[in-house]
């Protein structure tokens, strides 16, 4: 075995440790979790909860259902729970291949855009849900009961979810575009007007039909481009 096959043989055997280590610490506190599954279901399901009539709840249009739904959220729950695990993880096999300069720009920067993932997951459970279903259920026609199916409710949460947590990603997006040299510093902060135009309208897209909502969504976006100007200080090409 001449020494590039030695070499790629060693990079496989520790891809493989770290896999294996993703994978037991994932299984591990999914299995811990299992036991408050419908709990857990019960957690997602209050933004909506909160806003039906009293003794109203959702419905589950499948026969399996009420076990499958939570089990599904569960797994996902544990996911979200290892990512900061699963990110060392990565970070402990690239470091040896990366400069040094890399190194002090990577490790920041998933630090960085996990902290800001979550933020934009607990930003839709905290804030958008609520305004959301509160408008939802206000709206309905009379006569018309709001239940929605459990399977989704979950499936449209955890879109939601991911549209924010990457929607919050914004200020590592524009590191990455001044580091690389995309873009300058200067320009971006020139660009100010349009982000804030650009801002306001996803919010229109994204929130309800009234100006409390949309702007209780705009304000956030701008203030992470703004966020992602202020910290790409740091981080010279």
């Amino acid at each position: 075995m001449n020494e590039a096959s030695a070499e790629l043989l060693s990079y496989l055997v520790e891809f493989r440790r770290r896999m294996i280590n993703c994978l037991l610490v994932t299984a591990l506190i999914f299995f811990v979790l299992l036991y408050f599954s419908n709990q857990i279901y019960t957690l997602l399901a209050l933004p909506l909860l909160r806003h039906l009539p009293h003794g109203q709840g959702l419905i589950a249009t499948n026969v399996v259902a009420p076990f499958f739904v939570p089990f599904q959220l569960t797994l996902v729950a544990a996911i979200f729970i290892s990512v900061p695990f699963l990110l060392y993880q990565l970070w402990m096999f690239i470091a040896p291949a990366l400069y040094q300069h890399e190194r002090k720009l990577v490790w920041p920067l998933l630090f960085i855009s996990t902290l800001l993932f979550y933020l934009g997951v607990c930003f839709a459970y905290f804030v958008i849900l609520p305004i959301l279903f509160g408008f939802l259920t206000r709206v309905a026609p009379q006569g018309v009961v709001v239940s929605p199916d459990i399977s989704q409710y979950l499936d449209f949460t955890l879109k939601l979810f991911f549209v924010f947590g990457g929607v919050f990603e914004v200020p590592v997006a524009t590191i990455l575009l001044i580091w690389t040299g995309i873009v300058t510093r200067e320009k971006l902060i020139g660009l100010r007007p349009y982000a804030i135009v650009a801002a306001f309208v996803i919010g229109m897209l994204l929130a309800p039909p009234d100006v409390v909502s949309q702007t209780l969504l705009a304000i956030p976006l701008w203030l992470l481009f703004e966020l992602g100007i202020w910290l790409s200080r740091f981080f010279k090409r």
